[in-house]
């Protein structure tokens, strides 16, 4: 019996139990299943542990935008490339709950705020704190993602109610340093351990298509998988292509079927952990998110820009979910762009 049929026969005896001690070599012969018994073995960790046909939706907003100090190689926010974006200052707390309040209307239960930051100052913390606030009361799940963290930010944070912090590994320590070298992996665990030592939910994952291998892919969910406490989302991003950015020399779009039992491995290798199709869903068919949804994705990023890229249009992500029967909070999300919260009502919302 190969290796992959002894894998096969073993996860299917054990189901969809959590496990921390992972290796490359294991997940690799799991990864390479027949790739229906992959996603069936998907599809079982995924029924156990949620309602097969729900996807969660959120809505991500750039709130301080451009002039990162950090030189990670795929992003078209950082200082050291010229990619013709233009930086802009944090956003003032009123206008970030109107972007809020329009997310809750379009059918978003939660919503995330990022900064390029390397790491927040104190006087812009206090302003993301009653962001936070501002926005918690509006009913919605809250996340940011403002760079490395201390303890005691994490712990101010978790004071002003966050829900979520995103702080994604983005690939396999081997990749890592070829990619970024003005922090280091170890800086990325750090912050991690804070935020879960602070009591908030960890939203963790990376990004494919940049040139690496598929060791490297994988080598990005043993890391996750193998953290004391898996995270709780795990956001897949394709990388959208930039110009100007030293990832787009040798950056390659990931085979579609590659894409699909990455999903079902990760949903295999954390059962219980919410694994979100996210940036790069505009390059995607129809039919290929609908196999992700079966490997074992079940969040999405709605709204029709992600930070600084694009992303589909809330009425085609309503249509191919309604397809699929998918519930969602898109009921009545073609009515989203015309939404003007009052801006009365806003300031009230943020003090």
């Amino acid at each position: 019996m190969d290796a992959a049929a002894q894998v096969h026969r073993k996860e299917a005896s054990k189901g969809a139990q959590v496990r921390h001690h992972w290796n490359v070599e294991r997940v690799k012969a799991l990864y390479d299943l027949p790739f229906a018994d992959l996603v069936f073995q998907a599809q079982r960790a995924h029924r156990k542990n949620f309602d097969p046909n729900h996807v969660e939706t959120a809505s991500l907003l750039s709130i301080k935008t451009g002039g990162c100090p950090e030189d990670c190689g795929y992003c078209s926010q950082s200082a050291h490339y010229e990619t013709g974006l233009e930086a802009t200052r944090l956003m003032h707390c009123a206008d970030v709950v109107a972007s809020a309040r329009r997310a809750k209307d379009a059918g978003a239960t939660r919503f995330c705020m990022a900064a390029a930051w390397r790491t927040p100052k104190d006087r812009d913390l206090d302003s993301v704190c009653d962001m936070v606030n501002a926005v918690k009361r509006l009913g919605m799940e809250t996340c940011v993602t403002l760079g490395m963290l201390t303890a005691s930010q994490a712990a101010r944070l978790a004071e002003a109610g966050l829900d979520f912090y995103n702080h994604n590994v983005d690939s396999s320590p081997q990749f890592y340093s070829k990619i970024i070298t003005t922090r280091s992996l170890q800086d990325r665990i750090d912050t991690l351990a804070h935020v879960r030592d602070a009591g908030i939910k960890i939203c963790c994952g990376g990004i494919i298509g940049m040139g690496e291998h598929i060791e490297d892919r994988l080598g990005m969910l043993v890391l996750l998988a193998n953290l004391p406490n898996h995270p709780e989302s795990v956001p897949i991003n394709v990388w959208n292509k930039i110009e100007g950015v030293p990832v787009e020399d040798h950056a390659e779009p990931p085979d579609p079927i590659a894409l699909v039992r990455l999903v079902a491995t990760a949903r295999i290798m954390m059962p219980r952990s919410v694994v979100r199709l996210s940036a790069g869903r505009q390059y995607m068919s129809d039919e290929l998110q609908a196999l992700c949804f079966l490997g074992g994705a079940n969040s999405i990023f709605i709204g029709d820009v992600l930070l600084t890229t694009k992303n589909p249009k809330v009425d085609r992500d309503a249509d191919l979910l309604a397809r699929l029967g998918i519930t969602s909070g898109l009921a009545g999300g073609k009515q989203c762009a015309q939404y003007v919260a009052p801006t009365s009502r806003l300031g009230e919302q943020c003090r």
